[in-house]
């Protein structure tokens, strides 16, 4: 037990200094007898064995994060998560998702690992997230990070941050912010398969042959006639699935490579990826 008094102001200072509750900083302080650094290494061991007791939690909810750098010729996608809708909603989780993101814009690591060492709130990533999870009490961790470079990225966070989209254009023309947004939110509520038939890898394409052509077998159509009304299907699924040949939705006169030609000749789509939570 501490012979040293523990005041409001150690505690204060303790949590300005590690983020963690008052009853936690000051039962630290407490056992360490007012060293405020073994306690706030006492407060990480706290935090590294409560993650270490929820490895098997399952942790599907939290927030995706989009975020474009001041340039805008880079974006990357990070998706934060927690195991409560309560904690998902937290302004300091939210916020604390927004800095990993930022930091990643910042640094371009080249994969969650990479994301790991960066530093955010004067410590790195990692020993921060066993930091939160000691202070939340959940397991949470960076589950996917996603990252889009090109001459205009524009970044969309839909639905209360559960999906997060970027999507890279061929040109920064003017213009190009608003109609990048507006295939943003398309891509998002459509979850286009590539940017157009070219993108799309063989596996799916022999799946997607396969399941038309059992289709028309089971419709009784005759042997000799099941390739060619299979094309046609393949077709309608390039229309319905590859984003540049989809139905503009908020426009359905025009297809979105025509919506993106009425904002620049030439104007088209280089790369897209949708994060949604969970996914």
């Amino acid at each position: 037990m501490s012979t040293v008094q523990i005041t409001a102001s150690d505690v204060n200072k303790l949590r300005q200094q590690t983020g963690a509750g008052m009853m936690d900083c000051k039962k630290a302080l407490t056992e360490t007898n007012g060293d405020f650094e073994a306690a706030i290494d006492y407060l990480r061991k706290k935090g590294a064995k409560v993650a270490a007791s929820r490895q098997d939690r399952e942790s599907n909810e939290g927030v995706v994060i989009a975020r474009t750098s001041a340039d805008g010729k880079r974006g990357v996608i990070i998706e934060l998560n927690c195991e409560t809708d309560f904690v998902a909603k937290n302004a300091e989780f939210v916020a604390f998702a927004g800095a990993i993101a930022e930091a990643a814009v910042e640094n371009n690591p080249a994969d969650l690992e990479a994301l790991a060492e960066l530093t955010v709130e004067g410590q790195k990533i990692g020993e921060a997230v066993i930091d939160k999870t000691g202070k939340i009490g959940e397991k949470i961790g960076v589950s996917k990070y996603e990252v889009v470079n090109g001459e205009k990225v524009i970044a969309y966070i839909h639905g209360n941050y559960r999906l997060g989209v970027l999507v890279a254009l061929s040109a920064d023309a003017a213009g190009a912010e608003e109609a990048g947004r507006d295939v943003a939110m398309q891509i998002a509520a459509m979850n286009p398969v590539a940017i157009d038939k070219d993108g799309v890898d063989s596996t799916t394409i022999q799946r997607e042959l396969e399941i038309a052509k059992e289709q028309i077998r089971a419709e009784g159509k005759p042997e000799e006639m099941v390739e060619k009304i299979a094309a046609g299907k393949l077709n309608k699924f390039y229309k319905d699935s590859t984003l540049l040949n989809q139905e503009f939705v908020k426009d359905s006169s025009k297809n979105v490579a025509q919506f993106l030609a009425t904002v620049e000749k030439g104007l088209t789509v280089t790369a897209f990826k949708r994060v949604a939570l969970g996914a």
